[in-house]
């Protein structure tokens, strides 16, 4: 007979596996790379990278405009749109009463849609 925990054998195993690279890569991080990398830091190298250009943050109190929170607010309410569609029409002919609640979700996210626009939130210049 079979002992009740054996089929929990291979999670115990993959979790060893998981703890064993994770050490390891933590003792090989803080020990090997500091005898590898050279230590010459120079000021070009210790300054931020964008993109080949100078920095455009002077500080961390740079301030931003209000439309990129609202384009990243408007761009999470649609991406969750999306992530509700998907299982909803992988699954559309197995269960055709999730038809109205689905309706009336696009309904909702019609509405806030026609609102955003009409408040121009999808405009950059004004």
């Amino acid at each position: 007979m079979a002992h009740p925990a054996s089929p929990f054998l291979s999670v115990l195993i993959l979790m060893l596996v998981a703890a064993v690279t994770a050490v390891a890569i933590l003792v090989l991080s803080g020990w090997l790379l500091p005898m590898l990398k050279p230590n010459n830091p120079k000021e070009a190298k210790m300054r931020p990278y964008e993109c080949g250009v100078p920095p455009i943050q002077t500080g961390a109190r740079h301030k931003y405009s209000v439309k990129f929170y609202l384009t990243a607010m408007l761009f999470i309410l649609f991406d969750v749109e999306a992530a509700f569609l998907l299982p909803w029409a992988v699954n559309f002919k197995a269960a055709l009463w999730t038809f109205g609640a689905m309706l009336s979700f696009m309904a909702t996210l019609l509405v806030g849609f026609i609102y955003a626009w009409g408040k121009g939130a999808f405009e950059w210049e004004r």
